[in-house]
């Protein structure tokens, strides 16, 4: 399976470092913080200097300190001051300002350790072979994407502009769902400036709780979006086929929690959603989910507010059917549909299969209010209420703390949220891998031949802004994930540092012998195993 990529790795990877070095505008936290393979050369390259390993020690001990816990929190901070600070600072202090420490010192000592390494620590990095391994690799990321780049198999639905199909990457086995978009499908409906629009979007979202976009390539007939594939199904399958309508409340809490998550990082983006519905809320293997689907997402230009009237039917807040102006409400409002269905086993404003125009459900969603049944508890209720408050001015979420405030609702009071978002919470119920969550093949509708359009030199201008090929931080998640891919970086990182060390210059094909190097060799590959 590795061979094609290790002989392409090997090419690749001998050309100029400086051809890539200006291509590139850097600064510390894409580098060093963001890609994941620029965080491992960084942390390779502190590992050489003392001062710099002990920083990324204590980084390492507040990630974890923000993780634990809160019943341990007090512990584990005062293990950090002790191993951390001097005798003589520790003395100094009473119990209550190392409490206050244990509290609060995370954001101030990360924000200071980064401060120190972006300053001249990530100058010298710059100028270390750490860094040139790191050039070589993003000169391999940047090459070109084709559908030869993949396997395609069995198609898993379908889309606005072409099926969904499972496929996989042929160089590291990484499985992925591809969203194709027909050419001449776009054309027909004009739907140019939406395709590009939600591929821009995917790939500057980087969150766990949101489907990632790791490539964009084109074929002869189609544009194609490579996404996280989610075997699990989607909510709307879950709620309604797998038993009684709805969920117990310890499983809504945990998807609304999540669903939550996903909104606030679109939303640092400036990104309102507005389709939220179970459909495009789908599960993984391991049973977390990810909010999906984001062609009617848009950027809200800062201190303005958009017009749309756009949206599912039953889901659309009071101001996106009045076509008011708005900004991150609609979203909130979602949710509070969204915590309501998962409970009641049906939506706010229609009940399951009713049949009933789009007209009275609009009006029921403006006028009306919704019915709470017995399996509504109190905080349940409660923030369902909050959430579907007609008046985007009087909803949760709405304010200026936004998601912060969603959270700190009492309907949450059993979520830890940085362990969630670090991904340590784990799941109430996990998909059955054996089971499969979604339509037979037979059963989901062909596309019919779209006739009468041809594709002209301005549509080819189009795709090359849409085509773009490997997404950064996805790409490079994939590489480290990748173990024999993983091993081959620490083993040309750390064959050029021996090389230097002992300053041997000889013919390519020839290796130093020496006990030192046959014991840093060991070293080098138990390092890459751990990794």
């Amino acid at each position: 399976l590795h061979v094609t990529w290790q002989k392409s790795w090997d090419t690749i990877l001998l050309v100029d470092q400086m051809q890539c070095s200006s291509s590139y505008i850097w600064d510390y936290s894409s580098l060093c913080e963001k890609q994941p393979i620029g965080r491992l050369l960084f942390r390779l390259y502190c590992e050489t200097r003392p001062e710099l390993l002990r920083c990324i020690h204590l980084l390492d001990a507040m990630e974890d300190y923000e993780v634990t816990p809160d019943e341990k929190r007090k512990s584990r901070g005062d293990q950090i001051i002790k191993k951390f600070l001097t005798k003589q600072v520790v003395k100094c202090w009473c119990s209550g300002v190392k409490l206050l420490l244990s509290c609060f010192f995370c954001v101030f000592y990360c924000r200071a350790l980064h401060d120190y390494l972006s300053g001249a620590p990530f100058s010298d990095y710059q100028n270390s072979m750490y860094f040139d391994r790191f050039l070589q690799w993003k000169m391999l990321e940047r090459q070109s994407v084709t559908k030869d780049t993949f396997r395609q198999y069995r198609v898993l639905g379908k889309g606005g502009f072409g099926e969904v199909c499972a496929c996989q990457v042929r160089a590291t086995g990484k499985m992925y769902a591809c969203k194709k978009l027909e050419k001449k499908r776009i054309k027909k409906r004009k739907g140019e400036s939406m395709a590009l629009n939600e591929k821009q979007i995917l790939e500057k979202v980087n969150s766990r709780f949101v489907v990632s976009l790791a490539y964009a390539y084109e074929t002869k007939d189609a544009l194609c979006l490579v996404l996280t594939i989610m075997n699990g199904g989607d909510l709307k399958f879950h709620i309604y086929n797998m038993g009684t309508p709805g969920f117990e409340k310890e499983r809504v809490q945990f998807y609304a929690a999540e669903i939550c998550c996903g909104l606030e990082h679109l939303h640092r983006e400036s990104i309102v959603y507005r389709d939220l519905k179970p459909e495009n809320i789908l599960l993984d293997d391991n049973g977390h989910i990810r909010i999906s689907d984001l062609g009617l997402a848009i950027k809200v230009p800062e201190g303005e507010m958009i017009r749309g009237r756009v949206g599912t039917v039953g889901y659309m807040a009071p101001e996106v059917i009045n076509n008011e102006r708005y900004s991150m409400s609609p979203d909130w409002w979602g949710l509070g549909c969204l915590i309501y269905e998962m409970t009641a086993g049906r939506s706010p404003f229609r009940a399951r299969k009713e049949r009933v125009k789009r007209e009275e459900v609009e009006k029921r969603v403006q006028e009306e209010e919704e019915e709470y049944s017995d399996k509504f508890t109190e905080d349940t209720k409660a923030i369902c209420r909050m959430l579907l408050a007609k008046d985007p001015k009087q909803r949760l979420g709405c304010q200026a703390e936004g998601g912060a405030e969603v959270k700190a609702h009492p309907f949450f009071k059993n979520i830890n949220f940085k362990r969630l978002e670090a991904g340590i919470l784990e799941p109430s119920f996990v998909p059955d891998p054996r089971a499969v969550y979604c339509k037979d093949v037979l059963d989901i509708e062909q596309f019919s031949t779209v006739k009468g359009v041809n594709l002209d030199q301005t549509d080819n201008d189009f795709y090359s802004k849409f085509a773009t090929g490997s997404v950064s931080i996805p790409w490079q998640n994939e590489v480290c994930a990748d173990i024999v891919v993983c091993k081959t970086l620490f083993h040309n990182v750390m064959t050029e540092c021996i090389l230097n060390t002992y300053s041997i210059h000889c013919a390519p094909n020839v290796r130093p012998c020496s006990n030192s190097y046959n014991s840093l060799c060991i070293a080098m590959n138990t390092l890459a195993e751990q990794c």
